[in-house]
């Protein structure tokens, strides 16, 4: 690979669309659900996973559960994506705090 078809790639990389919206981390083993918002879908499993592993994640309750049932024990879904990708920043964040409102509501889950 060129210099200058690795810059292409890591600026194609850069600039693709993200999708954003709401997910939630349900333990298998004991029912736990765990919900959050993101501007990142295809991201957010790899950070929460990443943290989990290393012991550091930020919410103490989904790490016991890592730590007590282990990485197999969880899965990660995707409950709804925002549709509208030409929002403005405060447009978008003021509709993932509706979505995950809602979905706390509907699920009953810690929000992370």
């Amino acid at each position: 690979m060129t210099p200058a078809t690795r810059r292409a790639a890591i600026a194609a990389w850069r600039d693709r669309p993200r999708p954003a919206g709401i997910y939630a981390l349900h333990c298998l083993a004991d029912g736990g659900c765990w919900i959050g918002r993101t501007a990142d879908l295809d991201a957010i499993g790899n950070r929460h996973f990443f943290a989990l592993r290393q012991g550091s994640h930020m919410d103490k309750t989904l790490q016991a559960a890592f730590a007590a049932h282990g990485e197999t024990g969880f899965r990660l879904e995707v409950l709804e994506r925002l549709a509208e990708d030409d929002l403005p920043p405060y447009a978008r964040d003021e509709a993932l705090k509706e979505m995950l409102a809602r979905w706390r509501t509907r699920l009953g889950a810690r929000v992370i």
